[in-house]
């Protein structure tokens, strides 16, 4: 095999223009990896636009993945291989890469036209003027070798050089001693009906990876052994993709039919178009001509006994809020997934930003409360999603589930949970008792059942306006709207009573800092803490699942540290939450730069809070 070496972990970045198939190739390499036991972190970055402007570094879309044979949360800081196509690749992305790291480039991308559409003198081109001497280069004519090896086929040199993707992902395969076959199954079943398209696909693949071996006295290769997960199956799973098995899973579960209306919006159309592969599941989607009609029809699923979800980012949240106000009058079970983006308005459509927890939490006219739950990884997105349709269905309410853009097309190995692992989901249908039939009687918990049209002796309004308390009818009185108010608050504060303990995920019960996260800072903030704590540091993590209701705990817990560190995507809306809600006084970090969290920043954030050579901040 020549040269080859054996490494804990390695990071990879594919980068290229948005129509040079980077995003196929990263997503296969990260199938393939997973297939063959690594862990694995992916980040997937884009332009928002269709067809970005071809050459330029606006125009750059890049695939990062950091995998090994050790636990990985994050898809990494600096890059061990750059993998460009052409010159604006390497200008976006060379300071990413580490010092002594392996640039891949395509030397057909860095002619004189492509170095004028990246704003790089021709006097300049950095595979000949030497600015690249402290990395290692492989210099790969990838447009040149891919039209030779598909010459036969017939196509023309356009569609030749769509399949210039896998060529370089077929030399990076190579490099890293994965295999082909994965690959190959795939496009032998996406492309069964195109067998010109498959054999071109298929046939660049192993060019690529021949190539490498043209390589292989100057070239080091690599080998990333399996990493040690608990045993069971796994797959490469999406946050996206973790979203819509979780309501599968949760709607079988529950033994309901499931309904999606969503209007398609970046980043959460994903989970439409999953949905509606599930049909033979009793799945129904809808796919809505607006927001507030794609709710609209979640809740009337929801009133029709099914278990209902509806899907948006941030602009798309804006305009449901009127009719999440309804859903929390009707106190019907309905799940809305807000998979947030750089906002506000239009905002950056394909970058991520965890900016409407307060959209979330407050977001609504009157006193409209509702459970708030959030994701913290792909794989974590089935769990809270199972969660929330389980809280929805059990509690009669809607509930809302934050993700964002960086856990929704980021992807890592999933392990398949077998269904006696998950909780019982109970339907609450009422009985009937005497001659009228009391829709707002509750329980102890001030739940009330779920009565479905067409029931016998179950008749009864629903609608916006305010209900008499028990009976449903449509009530002006002023007591019983404060009655109302105080028992819609009460019913999802008792919520509380039914979760599980707050815990840290790293460190102790006490100590010098507490690193306080949600959502999709988790791997940044945990490689931080694990790596503090190696240096000796009293540090510790709470990473929170449950936003609002807050876990009974968390208050006990914050109080065993000397100093509170919360990281966010966002300008401290959990800080400001958090302040309101247990009293303390965090330090805060924040960043809104459409990119996630590396972990050394939140590192050297801490380091600052230790030394104390960081005055507070204060709002």
């Amino acid at each position: 095999m020549g040269n080859v070496k054996t490494i804990e972990k390695a990071t990879v970045l594919f980068a290229g223009d948005s129509g040079d198939g980077i995003q196929l190739a990263g997503m296969q390499f990260s199938m393939t990896t997973a297939i063959k036991g690594n862990d694995l972190s992916t980040f997937p970055d884009f332009p928002a636009e269709i067809r970005a402007p071809a050459g330029t570094v606006s125009g750059v879309s890049g695939f990062k993945i950091n995998f090994g044979s050790t636990e990985i949360y994050t898809p990494g800081g600096q890059v061990d291989t750059l993998v460009v196509m052409n010159a604006a690749a390497l200008k976006k992305n060379l300071s990413a890469l580490k010092p002594g790291g392996l640039i891949i480039a395509n030397t057909n991308g860095f002619d004189k036209r492509n170095l004028e559409l990246a704003n790089i003198p021709p006097d300049k081109n950095p595979l000949t003027d030497g600015s690249l001497s402290n990395y290692k280069l492989i210099e790969v004519e990838c447009t040149k070798l891919t039209r030779e090896a598909l010459k036969h086929l017939g196509l023309s040199t356009r569609d030749m050089d769509r399949s210039r993707n896998m060529f370089m992902l077929g030399l990076v395969y190579w490099l890293y001693t994965r295999d082909l076959e994965p690959t190959i199954k795939f496009f032998q079943q996406k492309f069964s009906q195109q067998p010109t398209v498959q054999e071109a696909n298929i046939t660049a693949l192993r060019a690529g990876y021949h190539f490498g071996e043209t390589i292989e006295a100057t070239a080091e290769r690599f080998v990333v052994e399996k990493a040690q997960l608990p045993a069971g199956t796994y797959r490469s799973i999406t946050g996206n993709e973790a979203i819509a098995i979780g309501l599968v899973t949760a709607a079988k579960k529950a033994g309901l039919k499931l309904f999606y209306g969503s209007y398609p919006i970046t980043p959460a159309s994903d989970i439409l178009h999953l949905l509606s592969s599930y049909k033979a599941y009793d799945v129904y989607t809808f796919q809505a001509e607006d927001e507030i009609a794609a709710i609209g029809s979640a809740i009337g699923a929801s009133y029709g006994g099914n278990l209902a979800a509806t899907g948006t980012s941030g602009p798309g949240m804006a305009l449901k809020t009127e009719a999440i106000g309804l859903a929390v009058m009707l106190e019907i079970p309905l799940v809305i997934i807000d998979v947030q983006r750089g906002g506000p308005s239009t905002g950056l459509p394909t970058k991520t930003e965890q900016a409407d927890l307060f959209q979330a939490i407050h977001g609504r006219n009157g006193e409209a409360p509702l459970p708030v739950l959030a994701a913290s990884t792909p794989a974590d997105c089935f769990d809270v999603t199972f969660e929330a349709c389980r809280i929805a269905i059990e509690h009669m309410t809607p509930v809302i589930l934050l993700s964002d853009g960086y856990i929704a097309n980021g992807a890592e190995p999933w392990l398949y949970p077998s269904a006696e692992q998950l909780p019982k989901i109970t339907v609450k249908h009422p009985t009937p008792e005497g001659e009228v039939f009391m829709p707002y009687k509750r329980d102890e918990d001030f739940v009330r059942g779920w009565a479905t049209p067409g029931t016998p002796g179950m008749m009864h309004r629903i609608g916006g306006l305010e209900k008499e308390d028990i009976t449903g009818a449509v009530s002006y009185d002023p007591e019983n709207h404060q009655k109302m108010v105080n028992i819609r608050l009460q019913k999802i504060l008792n919520i509380a009573n039914y979760l599980p303990d707050a815990i840290l995920d790293e460190g102790e019960k006490t100590g010098d800092l507490l690193i306080i996260g949600w959502g999709s800072t988790y791997g940044a903030i945990k490689v931080a803490v694990q790596d503090l704590r190696k240096k000796g540091h009293r540090v510790s993590q709470m990473h929170l699942k449950y936003l609002f209701p807050l876990q009974k705990n968390v208050r006990d817990l914050v109080k065993g540290f000397s100093n509170i560190l919360i990281p966010e995507l966002n300008m401290g809306q959990l800080a400001f939450y958090l302040k309101a809600e247990l009293g303390i006084k965090p330090f805060e970090l924040h960043k809104v730069k459409g990119q996630p969290f590396l972990a050394k920043e939140i590192e050297d954030e801490a380091i600052k809070i230790l030394t104390k050579n960081l005055v507070e901040t204060s709002l």
